[in-house]
């Protein structure tokens, strides 16, 4: 029995924030970032204590993970499926409804010492497996091969379940929910960076006429890369202090070098949209070793790998993808202003400043400091100079 279309109305009669999930999702996720980030530096200097049930870097790590992260999956997800499906994108009513419960998560989170945890979990947990739910319906409907994208939707869903499962005082190992959500993003930062960054590549290179610098087409290297991966990944979700899991990582992050690589991202630097892809994939290559190598010489700070992978890849990624996503589907061109360079600069310098701020000469919370402030500097930016484009009409005037 084929699965009916959701209803769907006259786009052109719904205010443009209504129209396709990028838009709510994009300036909401970059607006909790910008929020977690500031609360988070205020905590850290003592001017703060927040009202929520989770300990302060647990609800920070909670919030950066399944919160902003949760909501660009869900605006990247909301924009791809119907170009992977070729059925109706999610509007109106039905996309408000989905956006709402994330924004009720997200309060009930920060305010769980008062609303309570139990609350908090269910409406978090909740929104996930409604993303999960409405994705599936969508790519079974039309039979599209990118079901596995969605079921790492579930897993993430599930990971969220277990984090506040041990929030809540379940006997769950430490740890291992957050670390679970951690590395699915990663898993998918590989297979969909892997591409769309190629892919964007290699376009832009034919436009300049040089044929000769092409990417290598994705191949047995590109899976064998993402299987290492992605089994290095697991063997720390479940084995964080195991040294084989430190060289698992090492010879992950060497395999992900190569591969970025073979991408010809040199051959891009005058096109910021292109080349920015290709400096945020590196963050995972560097985290990666970094991660592994904190794991066979205990000296070396976790932390940095974490970040690397986190601050860095996650969120350079993130920020470029909404970016380009964000002047395309509102009918812009594609082509970073200053702007928008700004905006990569900003995460760049942060992300830097938080991985090596343990080995610089300097004071130590100053510089975790001054990588916040850069860092939620690039979401400022952002919301200030997208928020407008994901908030009204496209100048051509199609929904």
């Amino acid at each position: 029995m084929p699965i009916p279309r959701i209803p769907h109305p006259n786009p052109m009669a719904l205010p443009p924030i209504l129209r396709a999930g990028f838009r709510p999702f994009f300036l909401g996720g970059a607006l909790w970032a910008l929020a977690v980030v500031l609360l988070w530096v205020c905590t850290l200097s003592g001017a703060l204590t927040l009202p929520t049930a989770f300990e302060p870097l647990a609800w920070h790590r909670h919030e950066m993970l399944f919160g902003y992260l949760g909501a660009v999956i869900a605006g990247f997800l909301m924009t791809a499926i119907p170009n992977w499906t070729g059925r109706l994108p999610l509007a109106g009513a039905p996309l408000a409804g989905l956006a709402g419960l994330w924004l009720a998560a997200r309060l009930a989170l920060l305010f769980s010492s008062i609303v309570g945890p139990t609350l908090a979990a269910v409406l978090d947990v909740g929104f996930l497996f409604v993303l999960f739910a409405v994705c599936a319906r969508e790519v079974l409907a039309a039979k599209n091969r990118n079901l596995p994208i969605v079921i790492v939707i579930l897993l993430f869903a599930i990971a969220n379940a277990v984090d506040h499962a041990e929030a809540l005082g379940a006997q769950v190992a430490p740890g291992l929910g957050w670390r679970s959500g951690f590395a699915l993003v990663l898993v998918l930062v590989t297979l969909i960076g892997g591409r769309i960054i190629p892919s964007f590549t290699r376009n832009w290179l034919m436009k300049q006429g040089r044929a000769d610098r092409l990417p290598n087409q994705p191949g047995r290297f590109d899976k064998v890369t993402i299987a290492v991966t992605a089994g290095a990944l697991l063997a720390w979700v479940v084995a964080p202090d195991r040294s084989s899991a430190g060289i698992l990582l090492l010879i992950a992050g060497l395999l992900q070098a190569v591969r970025l690589a073979r991408w010809s991202g040199l051959g891009t630097v005058r096109d910021p949209l292109v080349f920015v892809l290709h400096l945020a994939y590196a963050w995972l290559p560097a985290g990666l070793l970094l991660l592994g190598a904190s794991l066979l010489w205990p000296q070396l700070p976790a932390t940095s790998g974490l970040h690397s992978l986190a601050a860095g890849a996650m969120a350079s990624m993130t920020l470029a993808v909404m970016t380009r996503a964000t002047l395309g589907h509102t009918g812009r061109t594609l082509r970073a202003d200053g702007w928008t360079v700004a905006i990569y600069a900003l995460v760049t310098m942060g992300a830097g400043l938080r991985v090596f701020a343990p080995f610089l000469p300097f004071d130590y919370m100053g510089l975790i400091e001054l990588a916040g402030l850069s860092w939620g500097g690039a979401f400022l930016l952002f919301a200030l100079t997208y928020g407008p484009k994901l908030l009204g009409a496209r100048p051509d005037g199609k929904p």
